[in-house]
């Protein structure tokens, strides 16, 4: 990574955007410049990268004359705007909404996973949703190995996959209850503080809400494969950081407790904490600002023939969004898939 490209972060002043600024300077990615933009109300605002002092921009049609790479966390109607003007105008475009997750043309990638998919890009880069990332980097090392048939995996997502003001909520609702005031839920239906909502985005016909069936259709987009049966129950928890995930995996081949740990603890991105006699397994708490994905609680599911249970935890402002992002373009780089001018 000897070239140093300008890099354009949309959205700078958000909590993804932020985690962005602080990645990019983090592992010293190559950059000569990096321009903070987003919208007009933000503009004047100062972030820092690298000890650098920056001012907000505000985004608009021209700002990414002379920009190499864009990473967007501005939301999925900005990146629909966006995105393509960006890549019309010769950087590439990695966009953390949804947006262009499903798009045949746009490349859904984590690159522990699949990042041969980057090779066929035309300017705009998918980043997954924060739990489908943090399953794909567990579940590629035991797919290569045994082919999985089926996932059952349900979610339990911290309030900052939703934003700064859920953040807020919770320490707001955790206060008022805890001095014997009643709570407010504005960005929640119902109270999120002691209490779990079965409810991540809007509900469809079919049932399930978006959020599982992101999980649903990207894990089989990432993983190439439409054989892979998946379901998801997803619930937002009263956790400030770090989405956890029970996993329930059924595969062709047979693979013992200890197959999986020895093929985790070898995978990329992957830490195994799997000592339940000594206490020790991944939690939220311990998982907050860690790059890796943690995996514990393996073990073999005695209803069926070929599967595994483990538990799976991961920091999802930084796996789950922003590091992932910026893996994205340090192997865009690695691969020579920037169209520099």
């Amino acid at each position: 990574m000897s070239k140093n490209f300008v890099v354009a972060v949309c959205g700078a002043t958000g909590a993804v955007g932020q985690e962005m600024l602080k990645v990019l300077e983090q592992r010293d990615f190559p950059y000569s410049k990096v321009i903070p933009l987003a919208s007009a109300r933000s503009v004047g605002k100062k972030v820092e990268c690298k000890g650098e002092e920056l001012t907000v921009q505000e985004l608009t049609e021209d700002s990414f004359d002379g920009v190499d790479i864009a990473l967007f966390s501005a939301g999925g109607s900005i990146s629909e705007k966006f995105a393509p003007i960006a890549a019309n105008a010769g950087c590439v475009v990695v966009d953390n909404s949804s947006a262009w997750r499903m798009n045949d043309e746009c490349p859904l990638v984590v690159p522990e996973v699949n990042p041969q998919d980057l090779d066929w890009h035309k300017g705009i880069i998918a980043n997954p949703n924060c739990s489908t990332i943090q399953m794909m980097v567990a579940l590629k090392p035991i797919h290569d190995e045994a082919k999985i048939k089926r996932v059952v995996v349900s979610t339990y997502q911290a309030v900052s996959g939703t934003g700064h003001k859920a953040i807020e909520e919770l320490e707001n609702q955790v206060r008022r209850l805890m001095s014997g005031q009643p709570v407010v839920a504005d960005v929640y239906p119902h109270q999120i503080a002691f209490n779990c909502l079965p409810h991540i985005d809007v509900f469809m016909d079919n049932g399930y809400t978006k959020e599982e069936m992101k999980m649903v259709n990207e894990t089989i987009k990432i993983m190439g494969d439409p054989s892979i049966k998946v379901t998801a129950t997803c619930v937002r928890v009263p956790v400030f950081y770090g989405h956890s995930e029970s996993v329930n995996i059924e595969t062709e081949l047979k693979l013992t407790a200890d197959d999986v740990r020895a093929l985790l603890a070898k995978a990329p991105g992957v830490t195994v904490e799997d000592y339940p006699e000594k206490l020790i397994y991944p939690m939220a708490i311990n998982a907050s600002g860690e790059d890796d994905t943690y995996v514990g609680r393996i073990r073999e599911d005695e209803t069926i023939e070929n599967g595994i249970n483990m538990w799976v935890v991961s920091d999802n402002i930084r796996k789950g969004a922003a590091l992932n992002t910026v893996q994205i373009a340090e192997t865009l780089i690695e691969r020579d898939l920037v169209r520099v001018p």
